[in-house]
Parts: C-alpha cells; structure tokens; sequence
C-alpha cells in the first residue's frame, strides 16, 4: 500500500528509512524539511509502528502497543507541527492511583498539594521529605534534558567529539558536588535502595518505583534500575514538566500528526512493505588490515516481495539485533561488533493487554466515579511485592502475581468506545520471552491474560464480569508484530552498558553503524526508549551532516 500521490523510481531517493515507527517518521520529516527526498517502509498496513491506535474489539479501539504519553520532545512537537495536524494531548486529571489490599489506596498529582496531602496519611514524616525528593529527581532531570538532543561523543580523536566530552564534563563538574553525587547514585544504585533511604511507607515507595520496572526486566532492587526510574521523569504534556497523558485518539494519533506531515513535505511512504535486506557495497578486512578497517557502504534496500530500491544513505528505524544479524550479511560486519551485537541484552519481559468493557471497575473501598479512573492505576502494593514478581519469572517464566499499570483512557476520550462502555489498556510485568522448559507463549497466552484479569478483579471485583472482548500481546506477539526482538518495548534494555554513547555499540553511538551511509534511527540509539522522536531528531541531524 502507497500513502504517497506519485509511484516511485527506484532510484528516485536521497534516503530511505525502513520502519514507520514514531523515530522514522521524525527522521524523515527532518530529513525532507532540509530537501532530500525521502522514502518509507513500514511492515505493517497502518503507520506508527508501536505507536498506534486499532479496533480491537467492534466498536472499540484503543493504542495498541505503546500505550501513554510524556516524553515526546517539545521541539520535535514543534519542528513537525504536530497540533496542527491535529495531534491533541489530554491531561489526566489525576496522574496515579495505587489501589492497596483492604480498600485504601494511594492517589497521587497532578497537584503537590493534593499528594503531600494523601502521602501524609500513610506518614507525615515522608509527606515533609517529598518536596526534598522531587527537588532532587529535577536536578537530575535538568542534566538528563541538557543531553537527549545531544550526539553522544565517540572518537575523541575527532574534533567535535572531543568538543563534546569536554563540555559535558564541564557542565558536570559545575554542578554542586551535591548534585553530583545525586546523579550518580541514580544512575548506579537501585531504585528500591534509593527509596528506601527516602521514605517509610511501602505505597509511597511502590508508587515512585513502578517507574523503575516499567519496560525492565528487573527487580527495584537491581542495580542501575534508578536510572530507568530517571529515564520516565524528564517528561512534560503541555509544558507541564513531569506529567502524563493521553493523545485523543490513542497513541496512534502522534503517528498519524507525524505522517500527515511527512506527506506535506514529500516523503514517500509504502505500507506492507516489509524490508528483507540492507544492500551493501564491498566486505570488511580483518588480520593485517583490522587497525585500518575497510568500511562496506550500503546502496538500498530489498524487500521482502523482491523490490529493490538504491539509495546513498540508509535509516534503520529497527532495533539493532533485527538490523545487524538479521538484515546484513554477517561479513560486512566488524568481528568484534557483531560478537557484541549477538550479547545486546534485549527482553523487557512485558505482556501488553486491552480490554472492552462494559462498565467501569469498581475498586474496593473506592467510590464507583471519580478521577482515580482516569489516572494510571497501579496494582503493585509494595517493592517486596515487585521483588518477588521479578523472582518468579526468573524462576518460572512469569510472575505468580504481576505488576501491573491500568489506563482507562475513554474515560477522558469519548471516541475510543461506544457510549456508556470503556476501553482499558493493560501493561503488565514480568513475563519473559523465553519460557523454561520449552513452553510456548502461543500456549501460555490466555492462561496469562486471565491470571492478569483476575488479579485487577482482587482488587475491583466487577472487572471480569465487565469484559466484552480482548486483545492480547505476549513477548512473543511483540516481536512478531512489530518486529521487537526479544519482545523489548525500548529495542534494548537501559542499563549503563547499553545507554549513552555504549548505545548501542561504544564506537557507533552517534548513529551511524560500521557500514557506510547506513544510520540507527530508533530507541536502540540514545537517548534509548519511550516514545520521544529523539533519535529519529538525532539521526536526521547526523545524516545531513555527513551530506556536507
């Protein structure tokens, strides 16, 4: 399927960009508003990648895959003219609701006012400590910013490299030595430990540390989970820093405001236009010439019904194992990069569900309306309790009883659902890719769903019974569906050794590759994953730079 109005020559495009995920379509836009010609090609019949809203169930639709927004990039919002295009973001009006065992819960934002209020019910100690801790995460959160638009620095031989370190480095150092030692504990020590030293009450602590599991198969208590509790902080909706909410429309929306402006400038997009292959010119030489390495250069692409277009330049907006050692010939590669591409630690351990429902659920305890259900209800009571779903599926292949992040986002958009019903999307933790023992997701997968569906109804009672129909993505499903190996939501996990310029190889974290002319676009570049258009920005802004 062609979106765009003419039938491309295969040699009409200065660049051609495989995947029309959130990343590709902002590096194509980028790419074309500097006046190259642009082609798409995306394996599935809808644009968005990860990023879409699809019927699910007749009558009902909701976001597929990726599910809510805050890290989208302003400036990329801006650059792309994606309001006027359409794309409108909802606030929720209460940013989380952590449902507990006997009927309390623990309501948080958007107001400080109104969670230092519900945190002083469980301790006043912690309610005086948060404003502390919230003024410590945005020191680290300024940092963070400074560098998403940053191309990470990787030849210091070079000049502008060199330039680069250098003033990181000083802009760290200017910090207060306070500070520094803030950031580098999020970065190094566990959330749960960082928690920990900071509150008392196990749901304030479960609240705050959802975040550093959400998409990382990990426990709160690994090593370097604080970062990725940073990472889904430097957000904002609507210049409201540290908020998140719902595009009307469903996820799908920010893809569709991206495409239609991706159109306007010329980019050519094809739809079930799977890619097979990166084509390439020439063959690495390793022995007597490894210290001065021959370079293959890409020359297009060929997809999957024989098609072959050239172009110099080549955007993959793929994660890395799919690009390097399923799209290219193992011997175009570097021994050692593709050895370590083949260690690239993938595997979110998620399970991804949306639901049609009848009525709203009624938590226990909870009023039957009210602000709680449009925020991200959060079935997670306490850190021990995320601790031992991360045991269990290490042990098991699945948690005994998951994590979970509930969103009812027809609550505030009334097009997702017929009048008096609701959508809800469910995002769950752990259950990994591989099982043990040699059983199959395509077994598994209804036996999971309804252990999830039953664990929401421990706590609201009437969910089962409310349900009209499902939709259900098991690890296995998102890779099969959107080409996520491993099943990992960020093309990657985001630890220290895969993040920055490590990201995804030290070497190539600038967003060229080994081959010549052929970039990394997606979130297994830095500034890493969510649904930001970052790297698609980054890599655009690198492409034109090596046209010069």
């Amino acid at each position: 399927m062609i979106l765009s109005s003419r039938k491309p020559l295969a040699n009409q495009f200065d660049v051609l960009v495989i995947g029309g995920g959130h990343n590709g379509l902002t590096c194509a836009c980028y790419l074309a508003k500097s006046g190259l010609k642009v082609a798409i090609f995306e394996r599935r019949p809808i644009i968005g990648g990860a990023a879409v809203t699809e019927e699910f169930h007749p009558g009902f639709r909701n976001s597929t895959a990726s599910y809510t927004v805050s890290l989208l990039n302003p400036k990329v919002i801006t650059d792309l003219r994606l309001a006027e295009h359409g794309l409108q973001i909802l606030e929720r009006p209460m940013q989380n609701f952590l449902p507990l065992p006997g009927g309390d819960a623990l309501r948080a934002g958007p107001e400080m006012s109104r969670t230092l209020a519900e945190a002083a019910r469980f301790s006043p100690r912690d309610a005086e400590r948060l404003p502390g801790y919230f003024e410590m995460l945005g020191r680290a959160v300024a940092l963070l910013r400074s560098m998403l638009l940053q191309t990470p620095p990787t030849n210091l031989r070079r000049f502008p490299d060199l330039w680069t370190a250098l003033s990181f480095g000083r802009a760290f150092r200017a910090l207060p030595l306070r500070t520094q030692r803030e950031i580098h504990e999020l970065f190094t020590r566990s959330a749960g430990e960082l928690l920990d030293s900071w509150f008392e009450g196990e749901a304030l602590k479960a609240l705050y540390g959802f975040d550093a599991v959400v998409g990382n198969y990990a426990s709160p208590y690994t090593p370097g989970s604080g970062y990725v509790l940073l990472h889904h902080a430097f957000g904002e909706v609507n210049g409201k820093s540290g908020i998140w909410g719902h595009p009307r429309g469903g996820m799908g929306a920010i893809t569709a405001a991206m495409a239609a402006e991706a159109r306007c400038l010329g980019v050519h997009i094809e739809l079930e236009a799977p890619v097979r292959r990166v084509l390439t010119q020439g063959r690495r030489v390793d022995g007597r010439s490894a210290s001065r390495p021959i370079r293959p250069k890409v020359t297009g692409i060929e997809l999957e019904d024989g098609r072959v277009f050239t172009a110099p330049q080549v955007a993959a907006n793929v994660g890395p194992r799919l690009l390097f050692l399923q799209m290219l010939e193992p011997e175009v590669l570097p021994q050692d990069f593709l050895e370590h591409l083949q260690r690239w630690r993938v595997g979110s351990a998620s399970f991804r569900m949306n639901v049609a429902l009848s009525e709203l659920p009624h938590f226990n305890g909870q009023p039957a309306h009210g602000e709680h259900l449009s925020s991200g209800i959060i079935i997670a009571p306490s850190l021990r309790y995320m601790d031992r779903a991360h045991a269990d599926a290490r042990l098991t292949g699945m948690s005994r009883e998951p994590i979970i992040e509930l969103m009812i986002p027809s609550t505030i958009d009334s097009t997702l659902a017929p009048p008096g019903a609701h959508v809800a999307s469910l995002f769950c933790q752990h259950f990994d890719y591989q099982l043990p023992d040699g059983r199959s997701w395509d077994h598994a997968r209804d036996a999971v769903a309804d252990l999830i569906i039953d664990t929401v109804t421990q706590y609201a009672p009437n969910f089962r019974a409310s349900i009209l129909g499902r939709s259900i993505l098991t690890p296995l499903d998102l890779e099969r569906v959107f080409g996520l190996s491993g099943g990992d939501i960020f093309h990657g996990a985001l630890g220290l050794d895969q993040l920055w310029a490590a990201r995804p190889a030290l070497g190539f974290g600038d967003y060229r590759t080994p081959v010549r002319g052929l970039y990394l676009c997606g979130s297994g570049a830095h500034p890493g994953g969510g649904v930001t258009g970052a790297p698609g920005h980054n890599a655009a802004r690198e492409i034109l730079r090596h046209r010069r």
